[in-house]
């Protein structure tokens, strides 16, 4: 327990897909199948256990802010709540206290995808299992998705087409400004204004500028990806709808 907090690490480093990676995905599995049987509960529940995901929410966020700020981190130029999914934890705590549709949909869509790319490939390094960072990780991104599944299967939320555009127009007004505020600061939020040090997907691609158009082509097809299942839940049903209609018709005429 004396390594937990610790800057200099001497347990065993992440091991990607080993047992303590794989359990955690496993857990977070588990635990959104756990709270979708609460999609018929009352209201009051599910007004708790929206309290509750987004006070671990903020809790962990704020641990994390706190635990840099000890071991000598906390700079503006990393900390800032501007990569993607730092933001997405503090609205995202917001949407789940509100519900409020306008965060949801920044949530179904950049949350989920940004933060199963972070589950899959955490940037862990000698932090392993049973590190506080470890956990940090995985609670912060591992919430991150399961406040935007619970919004839609417990809480009936759903995107629409709109809400594609509506993400995709204003992710890159963010990204633009985002971009000054690294030229200005001396940052790297986003990852858009040069590569990460450490490898990363963003090696298979041109260097800056270029690499940044396969981000935004990736995040579109990430997007058109999540909507695919109501995509084709609205297919079925406007044929259903077709099919009766028909019917109807054909039985007046008879």
């Amino acid at each position: 327990m004396s390594q937990f907090f610790v800057d200099n690490y001497l347990g065993p480093a992440f091991e990607f897909f080993g047992a303590a990676h794989s359990g955690a995905l496993i857990f977070l599995f588990l635990l959104n199948l756990f709270l979708l049987r609460f999609k018929n509960a009352s209201n009051a529940t599910k007004s708790k256990i929206r309290w509750t995901l987004a006070v671990i929410l903020l809790g962990n966020e704020i641990a994390w802010h706190v635990w840099n700020y000890a071991v000598g981190r906390w700079t503006i130029q990393a900390m800032l709540p501007l990569h993607l999914c730092s933001l997405l934890v503090w609205t995202g705590a917001l949407m789940l206290v509100t519900k409020n549709y306008a965060i949801y949909e920044f949530m179904y869509f950049l949350g989920i995808g940004g933060a199963i790319q972070a589950l899959i490939t955490p940037d862990l390094g000698i932090y392993g299992f049973p590190h506080f960072r470890f956990f940090q990780t995985f609670i912060s991104h591992g919430l991150i998705i399961t406040s935007a599944i619970y919004m839609t299967v417990v809480e009936g939320f759903r995107p629409t087409w709109k809400s594609i555009l509506r993400v995709a127009v204003w992710m890159n007004v963010y990204v633009v400004v985002i971009y000054f505020i690294n030229t200005a600061i001396g940052s790297n939020y986003l990852m858009i204004n040069y590569k990460p040090n450490t490898p990363s997907l963003l090696d298979l691609f041109p260097a800056w500028p270029l690499y940044v158009l396969y981000m935004e082509i990736i995040g579109i097809v990430t997007c058109l990806l999540l909507y695919l299942p109501f995509a084709i839940k609205d297919w079925r049903n406007k044929n259903q709808a077709n099919k009766d209609s028909a019917s109807r018709l054909e039985s007046i005429s008879k």
